[in-house]
């Protein structure tokens, strides 16, 4: 027996026909620098269908990429759901990629069309002659005769391009399970690889972010996006907006921490998301210069495990609370959020928030040992997380529809590469990635966890920890220390630190060699890249301290 129910396809030209006419008084602002140039949720219904009848003047059809290399501004905020609602492929290309791993990527995903910045012009030329498929460059924010490109590729001004356009547009009603974004994962070992996202799953996953046990967007929020559009599908922040008709704050190319802090001041926005390196920097810019951030309802902090230091520091100084999230640019990237139970408090909250947080409805998950049986959600079994669900990839992208990397795949499941563990009431508490947990004797020791307990010491900023050769234990970890301005690094600092973990650790898992480094390196997304970490470390350029 079939529903009476209509079959309405979930599309995103569907959520910008109800964006722009039911919430068009909400607002998307970018930052300047010193103000913001501000666009209407309805003026973006006008520009999408001015960008839409351009694109398809540059016959870009559907299904055809149209690739950006842009900051997060207004005129990124109309591409992403302009490209999409039209039937297109949105490809917001990485702009912190190598560049070997850029051109690679937008040759794998054989882009049509790039929307640049103005901004960014001086390092996309460098790319632009190797783009094989590429035919039209449209300029935002700069001057397009700025731009010298190779024979059979035009070059356009955006604000000229979208002025000679009918600003109405008939978006077609297309199969919701239809590509709609693709985005490539940051390629720390290997190629990058893609991930394209459908209507279907955009949509669900926005109805996700919105609800109350997750990051529960309404019309009164202002949220400042500074997670880049080009990373992890933008958390689902643009497409969760307009569902909800938040206001959206974009800060451009302004991501330094004073920048931040003064739009912060000036925009007072509710709600912000950003990786932890990032609030990091805006934590240290706090105790330098404090002010008023209590306008904060919460910040999102995903990527990477946050220190709880960092948490309580928020918390307790600022009245700010962090929230825990987890998930990849294979997950849309939702995956858990950590909202403590409403029946806790005290150090039993605290608990909880620690933790990666607890899986939605839509996502479901299992731990798997290494002899591929599945572990109970005890709390305690150790297992690597596969998941599955309708905002989950059960494959990535091959232009010759081949299988990429097929081992990532488990019967239906992505296998995650995290290890970690599931309680009864489904909070997921990571304890490390595969290829970085540390095996020293037969015994797993956690590089999240001592990096964590490191950055707790008021005298470091950063911390990073690899396992290294050992000729007794196999592995040892090795401690990277970024130490804050003013504190003196050598073997005194590294035993006051092992001293602090002392208390933290089994006495067997405390290291003893530890290094001091001036900035611990980042991946194209802002986390530790702890394979150039080994690389220095294997090439001798770290200075490292033993103790006995």
């Amino acid at each position: 027996m079939l529903s009476t129910m209509q079959d309405e396809p979930l599309s995103l030209a569907t959520l910008l026909r109800y964006a722009s006419t039911f919430r068009g008084d909400s607002v998307v602002s970018t930052w300047t620098g010193t103000g913001v140039r501000t666009m209407t949720f309805r003026e973006l219904g006008t520009e999408s269908a001015r960008l839409a009848n351009a694109l398809r003047g540059l016959g870009i059809g559907v299904g055809d990429r149209v690739a950006t290399f842009m900051w997060n501004n207004n005129e990124h905020m109309v591409a992403y759901i302009a490209v999409p609602a039209m039937g297109a492929v949105l490809h917001a290309l990485n702009i912190r990629l190598f560049p070997e791993q850029l051109v690679y990527v937008a040759n794998h995903a054989e882009d049509q069309v790039v929307i640049v910045d103005g901004t960014l012009l001086p390092m996309f030329a460098q790319y632009l002659p190797n783009l094989k498929t590429v035919r039209h460059v449209i300029v935002a924010n700069g001057d397009a005769a700025a731009l010298e490109a190779p024979e059979g590729v035009q070059v356009h001004s955006y604000t000229e391009l979208l002025a000679a356009q009918p600003d109405t547009y008939d978006f077609p009603v297309i199969d919701e399970r239809s590509a709609a974004a693709m985005c490539y994962t940051s390629g720390t070992t290997g190629d990058p690889k893609g991930v394209v996202y459908s209507h279907r799953s955009n949509w669900l996953h926005a109805m996700q972010v919105i609800s109350p046990n997750s990051m529960g967007f309404t019309d009164f929020d202002k949220v400042l996006a500074i997670v880049p559009l080009f990373h992890a599908n933008a958390w689902g922040l643009p497409y969760a907006a307009l569902m909800s008709g938040a206001n959206v704050l974009m800060p451009d190319r302004f991501l330094q921490p004073g920048p931040l802090l003064e739009m912060m001041a000036v925009e007072k926005p509710t709600f912000a998301a950003a990786v932890p390196t990032i609030w990091g920097g805006v934590l240290a810019g706090l105790a330098a210069q404090p002010q008023d951030i209590s306008h904060l309802r919460t910040v999102v902090v995903g990527g990477s495990a946050v220190p709880p230091a960092m948490m309580h520091a928020f918390q307790e100084k600022y009245g700010v609370r962090i929230l825990h999230a987890w998930g990849m640019t294979e997950t849309s990237p939702l995956g858990s959020v950590s909202h403590p139970p409403v029946d806790v408090s005290g150090d039993e909250e605290w608990a909880y928030r620690y933790t990666q947080g607890r899986f939605p409805a839509t996502v479901q998950a299992r731990l798997v040992a290494d002899d591929g049986t599945v572990v109970p959600n005890d709390g305690e079994s150790l297992g690597e997380l596969q998941v599955r669900g309708p905002w989950i990839t059960g494959s990535y992208y091959a232009p010759d529809g081949g299988s990429v990397d097929p081992e990532k795949f488990d019967d239906g499941w992505l296998r995650t590469g995290d290890v970690g563990k599931i309680t009864p009431n489904g909070y997921l508490t990571l304890v490390d990635r595969s290829k970085d947990v540390i095996k020293s004797g037969g015994e797993w020791i956690s590089s999240v966890d001592l990096e964590n307990a490191v950055m707790g010491h008021p005298a470091v900023a950063e911390a990073a920890v690899i396992g290294v050769p050992d000729e007794k234990w196999d592995e040892r970890p090795l401690v990277a220390i970024v130490l804050k301005e003013g504190a003196e690094p050598g073997a005194d600092q590294a035993g006051e630190l092992r001293e602090f973990l002392a208390d933290k650790f089994a006495k067997w898992q405390l290291p003893e060699r530890w290094t001091f480094i001036a900035e611990v390196p980042k991946t194209s997304v802002g986390k530790f890249d702890k394979k150039r970490l080994r690389a220095q470390f294997a090439d001798g350029d770290l200075e490292v301290t033993t103790l006995g």
